[in-house]
């Protein structure tokens, strides 16, 4: 993949979103998923070959099989669609949806690191790796090349990533842990797509007031993930450290003081613009302590949230980041059905594993 580069001129949202009307129709549904489930790794690969993952297994499955062929397919056709929306889109619009996929960028700086600390095969790192970002292929195998967390940061110089991983960097060789460095990836990322939003005006069909309300949902969401995962595991780690900017549910000392009053941390997310969304799952939550599950009804409501703004604002920038968000909800669902079955999950168990609407 080539780096991104930055066009001018004005965005074409009623071309781009057309098109992504017709990626969204040929998503996996529930009854593929209920086909698969019943199936081993080289028949869900052979069913993926049958569908518009064909061309993604066929190139790579004389080099792999079973599961590592299927998550090979997976992150190349999600990189293939992603890059297939930058090509359609123009000016403004081709900024936002470009900041926004620095998201992979970050998944695959918090992989390497992750690897690099557990002293993984680089080519077991490769295989989770996402190549959709604006990262070009050269700049993630230099990340692959890494032997230590400080040839990470090092090649991070000069990137967005690079000074606050390198601050971070000093607090891990004291403690040695990784949360320092992946909390400076987060904030990283969320700051610097809050920072080139450009001005919100709060009209109705303003793309910039869209994208900043989704964004905003997507912190929110962010920080009620790590908020419970503090107040569920009785941490002494400051929860302020895990905080991120830019959303409307918590500030920093709110979370502060919540994740250790953690019925006042559920409250508060019940009484909240999302807690409709997710009233099923906080009570589950609160009567069996299902952490897991709360997590998947998150990545649901967040979905479902993004469905709703797109629905509302079909010619914004919304349409397309509910699309992204689905697309990356399918490759988790395929990848999560053939590890399930690898290692012998039943099929309910793994069902429980799927992120559905």
């Amino acid at each position: 993949m080539s780096p991104r580069t930055q066009t001018i001129g004005s965005s074409n949202p009623e071309y781009v979103n057309a098109r992504v009307r017709a990626r969204r129709a040929a998503l996996f549904g529930d009854d593929e998923y209920r086909k698969l489930v019943r199936m081993g790794p080289s028949e869900i690969a052979r069913f993926m070959e049958e569908t518009e993952y064909e061309t993604e297994i066929n190139a790579l499955g004389a080099r792999y099989s079973g599961v590592d062929l299927i998550e090979y397919a997976l992150h190349r056709n999600l990189a293939k669609h992603f890059d297939d929306l930058l090509s359609w889109s123009e000016g403004r619009l081709y900024d936002l949806i470009a900041n926004y996929l620095r998201k992979f960028d970050a998944w695959n700086v918090k992989t390497v690191i992750r690897g690099v600390y557990t002293d993984t095969d680089p080519e077991a790192i490769e295989s989770d790796l996402i190549r959709a970002g604006e990262f070009s292929d050269r700049e993630v195998d230099r990340l692959l090349e890494a032997r230590s967390i400080e040839e990470v940061v090092e090649q991070l110089d000069g990137t967005i990533f690079g000074d606050p991983l390198a601050e971070a960097y000093e607090e891990y060789e004291e403690t040695e842990v990784l949360v320092p460095l992946e909390n400076a990836v987060d904030r990283t990322y969320y700051e610097h797509l809050l920072d080139n939003v450009g001005r919100v005006s709060g009209e109705r069909d303003d793309p910039i007031t869209r994208y900043v309300e989704f964004l905003q949902a997507e912190i929110d969401f962010r920080n009620m993930r790590n908020a419970l995962r503090l107040a569920r595991t009785g941490t002494e780690l400051d929860p302020a450290e895990f905080f991120i900017e830019g959303g409307t549910l918590f500030t920093r000392s709110e979370l502060s003081a919540l994740v250790g009053n953690r019925e006042e941390l559920l409250a508060q997310i019940e009484e909240s613009r999302y807690g409709d969304r997710l009233d099923e799952a906080l009570a589950e939550l609160s009567e069996a302590d299902s952490l897991i599950a709360f997590e998947h009804a998150l990545d649901a409501a967040l979905l479902e949230y993004a469905d709703k703004l797109a629905n509302r604002y079909p010619m914004s920038v919304a349409s397309v980041l509910s699309y992204i968000l689905a697309k990356e909800r399918e490759v988790d669902n395929i990848r999560a059905i053939a590890r399930g079955r690898e290692v012998g999950l039943s099929e309910e168990e793994i069902t429980e594993e799927l992120v559905v609407l």
